[in-house]
C-alpha cells in the first residue's frame, strides 16, 4: 500500500484498509500522515493527538484518524525550503552550510554578490550562476 491510499481513506473513502489486509499494518507511516494531516486547519488536532501518543498500535492510529477526521477531499504539497540563488553562491565558494549561508546573504552587498558570482563563472553558454 501506498501513502496516497491511506490518505484517501481517511479522508475521503473511510475503507478499514488494515482489516482487508493483514500486511497493512506494518505498511502504516504515521509521520507522513501526520504531518500530510497538520496542513489543514479541521485536521491538525487530529495530528497533533497522533503525535503525542506515537506509542500507539499503528491500526489504532490508522481507525482514530479514519472515524474522527469528517469526509472531505484534502490535497496540499509539501512545503520545502526555498534556497536563493545568492545562498547557493555563497554555499559554494565558502562552503557553509544552507543555514549559515541564509545567515549571511543579508550581509553582503549587491557588489559583493556579484564578484562572488564572477568567481563562480566558468564561461561558455548557460545560466550565470
Amino acid at each position: 500500500m501506498k501513502l496516497g491510499d491511506f490518505l484517501t481513506s481517511i479522508n475521503k473513502s473511510k475503507q478499514p484498509l488494515m482489516d482487508e489486509d493483514e500486511f497493512a499494518e506494518k505498511e502504516y507511516p504515521p509521520f507522513p500522515i501526520n504531518r500530510t494531516l497538520s496542513y489543514f486547519s479541521d485536521t491538525v488536532l487530529f495530528a497533533n493527538e497522533m503525535n503525542r501518543r506515537h506509542w500507539i498500535d499503528h491500526k489504532l492510529q490508522f481507525d482514530y484518524l479514519r472515524t474522527s477526521i469528517r469526509q472531505k477531499s484534502r490535497f496540499s504539497r509539501w512545503h520545502k525550503a526555498n534556497i536563493e540563488d545568492d545562498v547557493k553562491v555563497i554555499q559554494q565558494v565558502y562552503g557553509y552550510s544552507s543555514q549559515r549561508a541564509m545567515e549571511v546573504v543579508d550581509l553582503l552587498t549587491p557588489e559583493q554578490m556579484s564578484e562572488l558570482r564572477q568567481k563562480l563563472n566558468t564561461g561558455g553558454k548557460g545560466k550565470i550562476r
